[in-house]
């Protein structure tokens, strides 16, 4: 699972030109489901997302100082079926690694789910739909995650 993470000021998506999903102060995440990819992935992608310190402390002194919890963060996920695409060959990306919709749509409504359960207020595009998504980027701040980076290694512990 690859998501990429914007710290926002605002962010929201339209749908053959409605409001779909608005937030304020937060995070937007494109978020990318490849094949293999499991809930255990997502639960990765969530814990990291909402202890990540990547907004200013409250005298705004220090920029990476607080989490989306602690700052009371809103986010918009918005699926994203292009971010597990292979460039490598050609100049046609490659969708083999992006995983098929029915399962896709499953796992990015339990991740919706998941981070909703943490308490996080969640807002979302349309899955499978033609969104256009509109970004005021703080800082700009911006980072990839993936959950197989996330992942510990069989034979380390902690």
């Amino acid at each position: 699972m690859i998501a990429v993470v914007q710290r926002v000021n605002r962010s929201w998506v339209e749908v053959e030109g409605k409001t779909v999903g608005r937030i304020g102060r937060g995070l937007n995440v494109l978020l990318g489901i490849e094949k293999g990819d499991a809930q255990e992935d997502a639960d990765l992608l969530i814990s990291k997302l909402v202890s990540l310190r990547i907004f200013p402390s409250e005298d705004g002194k220090k920029d990476f100082d607080r989490s989306l919890e602690e700052v009371g963060g809103e986010v918009l996920v918005v699926s994203q079926f292009t971010l597990p695409a292979s460039l490598r060959k050609g100049r046609r990306p490659s969708f083999d690694r992006a995983e098929k919709p029915e399962r896709a749509r499953q796992l990015y409504e339990y991740f919706v789910k998941a981070l909703r359960e943490k308490g996080i207020k969640v807002e979302t595009g349309v899955f499978g739909a033609d969104m256009k998504v509109f970004i005021e980027n703080d800082g700009p701040v911006t980072f990839i995650l993936r959950s197989e980076d996330l992942k510990k290694p069989r034979n380390q512990k902690g």
